[in-house]
């Protein structure tokens, strides 16, 4: 393992959930690439894991107590916010994170927390519904504006018989983010330098507060590409529709839920080097906006709907006369003669190339886990890749967009 961390000092702050007993392993994790670590548990931490085995571990004395008699004489939580290069936090409990976006100083971590002018990484972790609740997605909301790095969570399968996004990002996934955080890793890859800008998932446009017309995507492509693009080096901005995924680590991500959203967000990310439109975007929204109250079914027949076309965000910014980003990639989901519908596309469209795929039902590309695709470009060039896992057609599509970046 080479020592990217050497000479780095970080301090854990360890949450109380039941992943902090991953959070020993982290300490392993970020000592193997150099760092010295001080770990600083809560009280909940302290009922999964003990101070002796973060400090054992470390190799440095565990802290607990904000009132620890021979650490505060000399206002040890002060020293403690200021002597290091960033601080960690995982896990970060839903409570640790309310804490800290509400400035609360109750004990020694979120003391600390609140004392801090380092670069702080939250690595979170809670049941999927708590994940979900507007409440800490507010609070996310809050301390990304206030300029904290989040990576994770996973989905998975939970300590609970539940599944969805919660799980706490693996030791060296987290590592990986500090470093990127840090800026050691900027000198990686064939994209160091360049801006990519992404849409992934399904845009949802309302008929009343309850009901929507959508796609059916996940978002899973999109989102790898926008992790891989940040694994080869990019300054990365995600525009998302709604997905139950995680926020691929080290990219900057804007939640949208309309297609005009999609597109003002869009345009608001550029300039870009490489623009990649994943996302689903509804072709049309109904024609007059939703109102306050649902739509009754009264036994008269179906309510009257019409609708208009949505913006085409792919060709808006394709064709654009000033600021289009140097290569604009877009998607096709077809359904059946993939390859010529894809070509009539990019004709259409003004793009430099569309990566085609087949959605019909037998295939299991919406919301699956692999994907087929063919890549198709301007000049005609074709190149059909056999089935692989997302996040491997992520991989390829990365590459292969720097390698024409790079001609």
């Amino acid at each position: 393992m080479i020592e990217t961390l050497h000479k780095r000092r970080v301090l854990l702050v360890i949450g109380g959930g039941i992943a902090a007993y991953k959070a020993l392993d982290l300490i392993r994790r970020l000592r193997e690439r150099g760092a010295s670590v001080c770990p600083v548990l809560t009280a909940g931490a302290q009922e999964f894991v003990t101070p002796l085995a973060a400090a054992a571990l470390a190799g440095e004395r565990a802290h607990t107590d904000l009132f620890d008699r021979a650490s505060e004489a000399e206002i040890g939580h002060i020293k403690l916010a200021r002597q290091a290069d960033a601080v960690v936090v995982a896990p970060a409990t839903a409570n640790l994170m309310a804490s800290m976006a509400g400035g609360h100083a109750a004990d020694l971590a979120t003391t600390i927390l609140l004392a801090t002018t380092l670069p702080i990484l939250l690595a979170p972790a809670m049941n999927v519904q708590m994940w979900a609740h507007p409440a800490t997605r507010r609070n996310r909301a809050i301390l990304e504006g206030d300029g904290i790095r989040i990576v994770g969570p996973n989905a998975g399968r939970m300590a609970e018989p539940e599944s969805g996004p919660g799980r706490m990002a693996e030791p060296n996934e987290i590592a990986d983010a500090l470093e990127r955080m840090l800026g050691l890793q900027a000198g990686d890859g064939p994209l160091v330098g360049r801006r990519v800008l992404v849409t992934s998932g399904p845009t949802h446009e309302p008929i009343d507060p309850v009901r929507y017309i959508a796609n059916r995507s996940s978002g899973r492509q999109g989102h790898a590409i926008a992790a891989a693009a940040a694994a080869a080096g990019a300054a990365v901005t995600l525009v998302s529709g709604p997905v139950a995924l995680p926020d691929p680590p080290g990219v900057a991500v804007v939640r949208v839920e309309t297609a005009r959203e999609m597109l003002a967000a869009v345009e608001a990310a550029l300039p870009a080097d490489i623009a990649v439109f994943a996302a689903a975007v509804a072709d049309w929204r109904p024609e007059h906006e939703a109102g306050t109250k649902k739509i009754k079914k009264d036994g008269t027949g179906p309510a009257p709907m019409s609708l208009v076309e949505n913006p085409d965000i792919l060709a808006t910014i394709a064709r654009r006369p000033a600021g289009r980003p140097p290569l604009v990639v877009g998607f096709a989901a077809e359904t059946d003669r993939v390859i010529e519908h894809a070509r009539a596309k990019i004709a259409r469209k003004g793009c430099d190339l569309i990566v085609a795929n087949d959605v019909s039902a037998e295939g299991g590309v919406m919301g699956g886990a692999d994907n087929a695709v063919h890549v198709i470009r301007r000049d005609g060039a074709i190149e059909t890749w056999p089935r692989l896992g997302k996040d491997e057609v992520a991989r390829r599509l990365v590459a292969y967009f720097a390698g024409l970046l790079a001609d």
